[in-house]
């Protein structure tokens, strides 16, 4: 049942505009908050975003408005080491946040609580959406929020009753993924062009948005530049400076 609900996830990006109760949203962060977590640091903080005008702006800093428009709750999912600098203050130290380990840190951590949050809201019968336009404007974002130094935004996410599912996109093939010993790049002479034709015939064949596509064409697009300069600077101003 879990591993089915796994491999038929999509993103849904239109849903009912039925708000979802406190009761269950906080039902869902008590669940998600059971994920593993780096020396139990706990390094995140979830913003749920109610206000109408606040969701909005948060919309257009995304570059992404349309997915905030119907959703059931929208919120934003923060790595946070402010409240750690406090837990530290309690004990009577200066803890060390600026660190290369703590961001990757309180990334995974992050990631791990959000995957444990969707999957149980999926679990429900809900949907999902990432959104990592968040990174897009984090510094206005920051300041629409009151995000404090040591809290910096790292995604957004939608939820809500979907008004259409999308088809499950094909992923690469487990043999891409797994490597057994040692690192094998030979491999991705012949599985990537295979791949490729996978994932045109998914594209020509979806119920809407077709075209014609490609996984490497999409990725070096994608990939050709450096993506998001300004985060490095962001970054140095929420206090992780040792970049």
């Amino acid at each position: 049942m879990v591993k089915e609900l796994l491999r038929n996830h999509s993103s849904v990006r239109i849903y009912d505009g039925q708000p979802i109760s406190k009761e269950i949203i906080e039902d869902l962060i008590a669940t998600a908050q059971m994920t593993a977590t780096s020396h139990f640091v706990q390094a995140y903080s979830v913003i749920w975003v109610t206000d109408e005008e606040k969701k909005e702006k948060l919309g257009l800093l995304s570059d992404n408005p349309r997915q905030y428009e119907t959703s059931g709750g929208a919120f934003v999912f923060c790595v946070d080491f402010k409240r750690l600098q406090m837990a530290g203050k309690l004990e009577g130290v200066d803890i060390v946040a600026d660190s290369a380990e703590n961001v990757l840190v309180g990334v995974a951590d992050v990631s791990l609580f959000a995957q444990n949050f969707v999957i149980a809201a999926e679990s429900m019968g809900y949907g999902i959406c990432y959104i990592g336009g968040v990174r897009n404007n984090p510094a206005e974002i920051s300041e629409l929020f009151n995000l404090p130094e040591y809290v910096f935004p790292l995604f957004g996410l939608t939820i809500g009753v979907p008004a259409r599912r999308n088809e499950v996109k094909p992923r690469l093939p487990v043999s891409a993924i797994l490597h057994e010993n040692d690192y094998n790049i030979e491999k991705y002479e012949t599985l990537l062009p295979a791949y490729n034709e996978t994932m045109e015939a998914y594209y020509n064949s979806r119920s809407s948005n077709r075209k014609i596509d490609n996984w490497t064409k999409q990725m070096a697009d994608f990939l050709i530049e450096q993506r998001r300069p300004h985060i490095k600077e962001f970054l140095a101003n929420k206090g992780y400076n040792w970049i």
